[in-house]
């Protein structure tokens, strides 16, 4: 088993895990995030955790349930706190930057202005 899935990820109050075939579903106060789900690892919702184990003895599963439990660890991150990204502009002259999109949860566009 991957160091990384022997973790478990706690879920927060408020905070719903659907696991529908081969899809998981992650809703919070953001939004919902979905993913198709590896058919090489089993995800599990045991009372308020997930647990990720790998099915057989394959590198493929092993590595496959490492990075199930770290996609999964950021679908509940993002439901719940979102994601920000700062920017440092760093060089020499001007530098205009002008922010397309505020507020907005999802992508938003940066535009920059270099004279």
């Amino acid at each position: 088993m991957s160091r990384i899935a022997k973790y478990p990820i706690p879920l927060p109050k408020g905070v719903d895990l659907t696991l529908a075939g081969d899809s998981i579903s992650v809703k919070g106060p953001l939004g919902t995030i979905a993913r198709p789900a590896d058919p090489n690892v089993e995800v599990k919702k045991d009372g308020e955790q997930i647990v990720f184990k790998a099915l057989g003895n394959s590198n493929h599963a092993n590595a496959m349930s490492g990075t199930m439990r770290a996609l999964v660890a950021n679908m509940v991150a993002g439901v719940t706190k979102g994601f920000e990204k700062r920017l440092t502009l760093v060089g020499v002259g001007t530098f205009f930057a002008q922010a397309v999109a505020t507020g907005f949860v999802g992508r938003a566009a940066v535009l920059l202005k270099c004279p």
